[in-house]
């Protein structure tokens, strides 16, 4: 199948990836949970001197709200991030970024050059994004819920 052989030979690049939201690992954790909220984002990556050092998400935040101590949020992001974050290149493939997010459970993946300095974000919605142009035909034509019958007509 076609759709298959451009899984495993099309770039990460091909799954849309999005500008990475990028500070410096002392910026304090109230700092990155401003720059989230301002950006609408779910993640943003934390760097030093250019390069990843580590990651804070959604979940990274929640975790810290929820730990049931007091949180310093003046205190440096580096605290809080994740570090060492598992990240891919640009010249990874699509199933290759697939494959680390489902076996890890992500829902961003960084992209790094060969530096590793960020060059992005590949998103779940990313993902799903390159999908829905693979098979559009399949994915468009789908009722809402595919094996539901409804009870009345639709329309006036």
């Amino acid at each position: 199948m076609v759709f298959e052989l451009n899984l495993g030979t099309d770039s990460v690049t091909h799954a849309h990836p999005q500008t990475p939201s990028c500070v410096e690992s002392e910026t304090s954790i109230r700092g990155v949970l401003a720059q989230l909220q301002s950006e609408q984002r779910g993640c943003c990556l934390i760097c030093r001197e250019g390069l990843l050092v580590g990651i804070f998400t959604e979940r990274d935040a929640i975790r810290l709200m929820a730990s049931g101590t007091k949180v310093n949020l003046d205190q440096p992001i580096e605290t809080a991030m994740t570090k060492t974050p598992v990240a891919i290149t640009n010249a990874e493939s699509v199933a290759s970024a697939i494959a680390t997010m489902s076996r890890r459970g992500f829902r961003q993946l960084p992209v790094v050059d060969d530096q590793g300095r960020p060059v992005g974000i590949v998103k779940a919605a990313g993902i799903l994004h390159y999908l829905v142009e693979h098979f559009p035909h399949y994915v468009y034509n789908l009722p809402p819920a595919p094996h539901h019958t409804p009870q009345q007509r639709e329309g006036a």
